[in-house]
């Protein structure tokens, strides 16, 4: 099997998993305990804290765990709004992942307004409209780091400037991008930084959010006091420990993400865009994480691609999803402009170091072929002068 989903979920590092084990047998005992046994696993929790905050440039007690990337953000994005009651504005993108957008959407049904910054034809976005979005009601902003479908990086910088000379707090949605790049919260004027341990080679159900020294954020999860009173529910300490093992060795592997695995990838987009006649790149080609290409093919089905690819053992996705029983492009694409000829056959590869020369070679072979026969069976007309 060739396996390029990786911004879907990645493969857990053996090394996580020895790391795991001793948690799931001998040292069970629940980390709110005040025995011998459970402070042990209060300690490995709270090594688990120092190494995830070490990795971000952050302090532990910056640091919550959660069960997820989905709930990391519903608590600071929630967790904010209801610390800052006076104020009912909130302001995200066009292009974020569904757990921001349908949080935005839910918003809307309780009386808040939001606004929804959008990007251009390459996916960035325009720091001077975030700027005119912000607004004296703001409560807060919340920007993606990199888009999980194109892999475009956003100027996070730039944007936590403006938001702060705004005074509106920033939450930056990392999930795409910590373990493949460089973050230190120190030198990020942002407030809140959420983050899944899965995208990094570690376990599924947990994440974390980083919570900056003059952010207030009210608890979503009422219960016991776990995570200094922030998210309440005995502590995933299998998870935790996992997902910080996994991210202390993504950071010591920073340097093949952004060489070997980024040649990887620009060989896999270069030559099929060279040989498959009428495929089209999705995406800013030089501002984007190192692993990931979303190709379009023109005149395509995204979910007949995949179907046929998965038939060879190459497994991929696609931003599409079926709604009322038709399949609708990207809502990413979309908010690009891109043609509804072009989006509908969009595919995401998202590679990671442990993917091989190889199963580039492989894929190369497979790419062509699939979209040459679904060409043959059902031919459409194609985008000119596109």
């Amino acid at each position: 099997m060739i396996y390029f989903d990786n911004n879907a979920t990645t493969m857990v590092d053996p090394r996580v998993v020895e790391a795991m084990l001793p948690f799931l047998r001998e040292q069970y005992a629940n980390p709110s305990s005040v025995h011998h046994f459970g402070q042990q696993a209060r300690h490995a929790v709270e090594t688990a804290r120092e190494q995830v905050a070490a990795a971000i440039g952050a302090s532990p007690r910056q640091i919550a765990f959660t069960g997820s990337g989905t709930e990391a953000n519903h608590l600071a994005i929630r967790g904010v709004l209801a610390a800052r009651p006076g104020k009912r504005h909130f302001v995200t993108t066009a292009v974020e992942h569904d757990s921001i957008l349908r949080l935005a959407e839910q918003l809307v049904n309780e009386g808040y307004s939001v606004s929804y910054v959008e990007v251009d034809r390459m996916g960035r976005i325009d720091p001077d409209e975030f700027a005119a979005a912000l607004t004296e009601e703001t409560a807060l902003a919340s920007v993606m780091h990199a888009n999980n479908e194109t892999g475009v990086i956003f100027p996070i910088e730039r944007l936590g400037e403006i938001a702060a000379s705004k005074n509106v707090p920033l939450h930056v949605d990392a999930t795409q991008t910590v373990g493949k790049m460089v973050i230190d919260v120190k030198k990020l004027p942002v407030q809140l930084l959420t983050m899944a341990a899965h995208k990094f080679h570690g376990p599924k159900g947990v994440g974390a959010v980083y919570v900056g020294r003059k952010i207030r954020v009210r608890p979503q999860l009422l219960g016991g006091h776990q995570e200094r009173d922030m998210r309440a529910g005995t502590e995933n300490v299998p998870g935790i420990v996992g997902m910080a093992t996994a991210l202390k060795l993504a950071i010591e592997h920073l340097d093949e993400e952004n060489t070997r695995v980024r040649a990887m990838r620009d060989r896999l987009e270069r030559e099929i865009l060279e040989r498959v006649p009428n495929s089209h790149l999705n995406g800013d080609r030089d501002q984007r994480t190192p692993n990931t290409t979303n190709i379009s093919f023109e005149a395509l089905e995204a979910e007949a691609i995949l179907m046929l690819l998965s038939n060879h053992e190459l497994c991929a996705s696609s931003g599409s999803a079926c709604s009322t029983g038709s399949l609708e492009p990207s809502h990413v694409l979309q908010a690009m402009g891109i043609d509804p000829l072009i989006a509908h056959g969009a595919i995401r590869f998202s590679l990671s170091r442990f993917n091989t020369e190889a199963e580039v070679d492989r894929a190369l072979e497979i790419v062509p072929e699939v979209i040459e026969r679904l060409r043959a069976v059902h031919p459409r007309e194609v985008v000119t002068g596109s």
